[in-house]
């Protein structure tokens, strides 16, 4: 196991990501905190659940170590913390201990830096499962959550059959991201357990010709919405057609806010969409899909924190996607992962969502904890 202890410390900040020093200090700064411990441990729980003879090969302490024997696992550690702050040298350090231990899988926690930063030392040679822990997660090496991350690993340990697949390791430059410009491009092909239901497909874009039907749809939502009511606008291409139908540009890849006709927040933080929301007591938001995944909350769109989605209210959520995007998902619907379960529960269930003009399509929405399949 490799944890990478900074994974996903600017989502909810509004930095797009967390890679290199300067992002992480200015995350650190905005008040970010990280949280891949937390769902490396969910995934080691998952895991334990259904595999507990297991010996786990991690780094030290934060890399990997703490959190498994926390988890009562069996621990050897192979490599050790260089510094206080870990960097993405640790995840390489350790990536080329286990590459040389060769063990029956290596299960990291991180989004698609640390996917690429594992992929560079490992190449096809071991195996991976990600844990979704960073603020990209587009390569299709990931489990659709930490829970289905756990029970993936040991699916395939215990399996006598260890069969694997050509994974795709996606990444995004997050300066780009930052300026509003997307450039996902296809990294490498790395080998990933054939486990379909339990690993994510990576990152498609739209299909063209449902360019009319979107642009109407999004149209429409835009004139149903209550000006008095203040509305958040979720991270997208597809979201942004609402932004543009109200007359705005917004921010390609943040939260937005609008109320009374006017754009009066871009790419907001936690704690931003926090202080607007102590102004009101009548919220919306509108999101949209991420094509060839199917999630709804908890991927790129971080700074929407279970207690802001609390506070907007369930029931005052709409959701924009074209239909042949909805029709592609492989997993058969929609899901959540806010990192509390309890709320993912909430949300669960089947929601309209907004496909074309006068149309909706009734949707699944999973939670998080759903989709690690049934205990032994």
């Amino acid at each position: 196991m490799i944890v990478n202890p900074i994974a996903g410390i600017g989502g909810p900040v509004a930095l797009k990501g967390s890679d290199g020093a300067a992002t992480v200090l200015e995350a650190l700064r905005r008040g970010g905190r990280p949280l891949a411990s937390l769902r490396a441990t969910r995934a080691l729980e998952a895991l334990g659940r259904r595999l507990s003879g297991c010996t786990i090969l991690t780094g030290a302490g934060p890399l990997g170590a703490a959190i498994a024997e926390r988890a009562r696992f069996v621990t050897e550690t192979i490599a050790p913390v260089t510094d206080i702050e870990t960097t993405a040298e640790d995840t390489r350090r350790l990536a080329a201990a286990l590459l040389k231990a060769r063990p029956d899988l290596i299960l990291f926690a991180g989004g698609d830096g640390t996917a690429r930063d594992v992929f560079d030392i490992v190449g096809g040679d071991i195996p991976l499962i990600g844990i979704p822990a960073g603020v990209k997660m587009h390569s299709a090496v990931f489990a659709r959550t930490p829970d289905a991350a756990g029970e993936a690993a040991a699916r395939f340990v215990e399996s006598g059959e260890r069969r694997t697949h050509d994974a795709e390791i996606m990444d995004i430059d997050e300066a780009g991201l930052r300026e509003g410009r997307v450039g996902a491009e296809l990294y490498g092909y790395a080998a990933s357990p054939r486990l379909g239901g339990f690993m994510q497909n990576a990152k498609s874009g739209p299909a063209h010709h449902d360019d009319a039907a979107l642009d109407a749809a999004a149209r429409e939502v835009a004139r149903r919405l209550d000006p008095s009511r203040l509305t958040f606008v979720g991270p997208g291409t597809t979201t942004r057609r609402v932004l543009r139908a109200l007359g705005h540009e917004g921010t390609l890849l943040g939260i937005d806010a609008v109320a009374d006709g006017r754009l009066i927040g871009t790419d907001l933080t936690a704690g931003q969409i926090k202080t607007l929301l102590d102004g009101t007591t009548r919220a919306g938001l509108v999101l949209g899909v991420i094509g060839g995944q199917g999630c709804l909350l908890g991927r790129g769109n971080q700074q929407l924190s279970p207690e802001i989605l609390r506070r907007i209210g369930l029931g005052n959520i709409t959701i924009l996607a074209a239909l042949e995007k909805l029709a592609a998902l492989n997993c058969g619907g929609l899901f959540v992962d806010t990192g509390d379960l309890d709320l993912d529960r909430a949300l669960a269930g089947y929601r309209r969502v907004h496909t074309g003009p006068g149309m909706t399509s009734i949707t699944r929405i999973d939670a998080a904890s759903t989709l690690a399949g049934p205990a032994a």
